[in-house]
């Protein structure tokens, strides 16, 4: 299979529908990647023991559960105060 496509030959519906897969590829990346960081941030900060059992004791359940919590939060207020700066930069 040829690799190499000559992008000039799509239709523009067929370049508006690549561009459209790109930027949900693109996303779904960013995604992973925000839930690989989530994830090991709050296993190196809760997870103390040996996790042998396939379960969580309740002070690490509590922890990585308030954990997620507040990087979520901070996630939100991130985009909230981007949201506004861009806002006041289409004024």
């Amino acid at each position: 299979m040829d690799s190499n496509i000559d992008l000039s030959k799509l239709t523009e519906n067929d370049k508006k529908e690549l561009q459209q897969f790109i930027v949900q590829e693109q996303q779904q990346s960013m995604i992973a990647k925000t839930i690989s960081n989530l994830t090991d941030i709050c296993w190196k900060k809760c997870i103390t023991s040996r996790v042998s059992a396939g379960k969580l004791d309740k002070s690490e359940e509590a922890c990585a559960s308030n954990c997620v919590d507040r990087f979520m939060d901070t996630q939100m207020t991130i985009l909230k105060h981007l949201e506004e700066l861009r806002g006041e930069g289409s004024m």
